[in-house]
């Protein structure tokens, strides 16, 4: 039996498992935007209703942070950079859960 196909077996399953994890969206608390404000740019760039985005900048206010999108990298990209021209401070990282 072969040992070196089963460990890059094994490697290769782990690398493809790393480099498929999702990138997430994340807004931050600040102190310049009105809840109201977060509430509609959240309607407005995601689609999300009146009570998930509500929802979501609550988590923001109280948690200072919420997760706002995920998906590849490309696509969080360019949610931040939409959520950094309506005045939002937001930044994309890793999804944590593997």
């Amino acid at each position: 039996m072969n040992t070196d196909s089963t460990t890059l077996t094994d490697i290769d399953a782990a690398l493809h498992e790393l480099l498929d994890r999702p990138w997430t969206c994340i807004v931050w608390d600040d102190p310049v935007n009105l809840m109201s404000y977060v509430v509609f740019v959240f309607q407005k760039l995601f689609g999300f209703s009146q009570e998930k985005a509500h929802e979501l900048m609550l988590l923001v206010h109280h948690e200072g942070r919420a997760v706002v999108a995920s998906g590849t990298r490309e696509e969080m990209e360019r949610h931040v950079q939409q959520l950094h021209e309506h005045g939002l401070w937001a930044t994309l990282q890793r999804d944590d859960k593997i």
